[in-house]
């Protein structure tokens, strides 16, 4: 599949004026005491958390495997122009043209300023391999002026099909024409009862047209709640879960001269763990070493990129007992923080595969049914959409089911390796920054 380009629209250009008043005014929006990006993120699923789909409800939709962005409207109160802008994990952003949305009361009115939580993906249609870039929207933080994040999901959700998409759809249906103006595709992500996994993975993700990269479990019942949410869970097998590092290279010494790194041989593969930012400085401490075989170093110098300083996606492969490289992740500022990968590989190590988490869908089934009578019938509904799913949008072009993920074999289960291993990194002479930027005409 096909990868998202870059961001729709125009940059606005760092630190410049329009920028500093465009993240006060998303910060002042969302009740935050300093411009950041607000977006939520979810923790890695493991054992204990079944239980959690048990004690509480829970909604569940596949994950797609795209760019995550927050799409802003703002609407000038005294003209009614709308400006609108995609916002990356970076904290940048883009603005857009060509786009318009109504008011969910009177269509000739604009809709006022309005945050919604939304991935990228970059559907290609198996028969005619057109490509469309799609916003898949799945919450809101603010619509039509009113913040919602102290709102439960399905009251969040009711706001973004109502007031955000059918107004737009309507729209859009009644003038075809202003289809070709649009930067992308608009939908709102079908969502699930938590026991209805079986559905996601037989029905929704088949019929997609991008990849996908696990489930999201969503609680109900809490806020929208910026940062690392643990009410937010992403569902993958534990033999693809994956952590994002920093990618540092380290050079071996040249034989005839030891004190100089030699740039044509094959280097070690750091990967270096996020601590924060020590007063705005990024910090990052060793955390262990990646495994690259001789043919994807080839590949790797071939490729003519950069390599080391950039964010690489890594999963654990327990055939080797090592990290192997998926991709880069130019798409992140950082890696995951040191506390998000101790998470994610205590996923590795007490994962969840497939089949546990359908079989126990009956008791979680169960337990909202108890829950429900306990409320005399009153219970956290996911709104009907104005639109088809994904299954009967493209039922005549389903893809067949995914192939099952082998499991690992339990003589190579990863957790004598879930060790947490920490150091300081110490100022080296192998690295890229003491040698030149090109070597063999491979940049570092």
């Amino acid at each position: 599949m096909p990868v998202v380009p870059d961001l729709p629209g125009n940059l606005v250009p760092r630190n410049s004026q329009q920028e500093s008043w465009l993240k006060g005014h998303v910060a002042r929006l969302c009740n935050m005491d300093r411009p950041r990006f607000p977006g939520s993120q979810p923790v890695s699923f493991a054992q204990r958390d079944l239980d959690k789909l048990e004690s509480a409800d829970y909604w569940v939709c596949e994950k797609s495997d795209g760019v995550r962005v927050l799409f802003l409207i703002h609407t000038d109160p005294a003209s009614g122009d709308q400006s609108l802008y995609l916002i990356d994990r970076h904290n940048t952003y883009h603005q857009l043209t060509g786009i318009f949305f109504p008011h969910h009361e009177n269509p000739l009115r604009p809709l006022r300023n309005t945050l919604i939580d939304a991935e990228l993906v970059l559907d290609v249609d198996p028969r005619t391999k057109q490509e469309t870039l799609r916003l898949l929207a799945f919450d809101g933080l603010v619509v039509d002026d009113q913040n919602v994040m102290s709102r439960p999901l399905d009251k969040r959700y009711g706001r973004l099909t109502e007031w955000f998409y059918k107004p737009y759809a309507k729209m859009m249906k009644d003038h075809p024409h202003m289809a070709a103006s649009q930067p992308f595709d608009i939908k709102v992500k079908e969502i699930n009862f938590s026991y209805h996994a079986e559905k996601v993975f037989t029905v929704d993700i088949p019929a997609l047209h991008h990849e996908n990269d696990g489930l999201i479990y969503t609680c109900v019942s809490t806020p929208y709640t910026p940062g690392t949410d643990a009410n937010i869970m992403k569902w993958k097998p534990p033999s693809e879960n994956s952590i994002d590092f920093k990618l540092v290279l380290r050079f071996p010494p040249l034989r005839t001269q030891p004190d100089r790194p030699d740039f044509h041989a094959k280097p070690v593969f750091l990967l270096h763990v996020w601590c924060g930012d020590e007063r705005g400085v990024p910090k990052y401490e060793l955390y262990d070493e990646m495994y690259v075989d001789n043919d994807e170093w080839e590949r790797l110098k071939l490729s003519g990129e950069q390599i080391d300083d950039r964010i690489v996606e890594v999963h654990w492969d327990a055939s080797v007992a090592h990290w192997r490289m998926m991709r880069f992740r130019d798409d992140k500022p950082h890696g995951n923080h040191r506390s998000v990968v101790e998470n994610i590989i205590q996923s590795i190590v007490d994962g969840v595969e497939k089949d546990a988490l359908l079989a126990r869908s009956n008791a979680i089934r169960t337990a909202w049914k108890a829950r429900l009578a306990r409320l005399g019938g009153s219970s956290s509904q996911p709104p009907p959409t104005s639109q088809p799913s994904y299954a009967q949008s493209h039922a005549h072009t389903l893809a067949p089911p995914p192939r099952p993920v082998p499991k690992m074999p339990p003589h190579a289960h990863p957790q004598a390796k879930a060790e947490m291993r920490y150091g300081p990194l110490a100022p080296s002479p192998w690295s890229k920054v003491a040698g030149p930027a090109v070597v063999a005409g491979m940049k570092r």
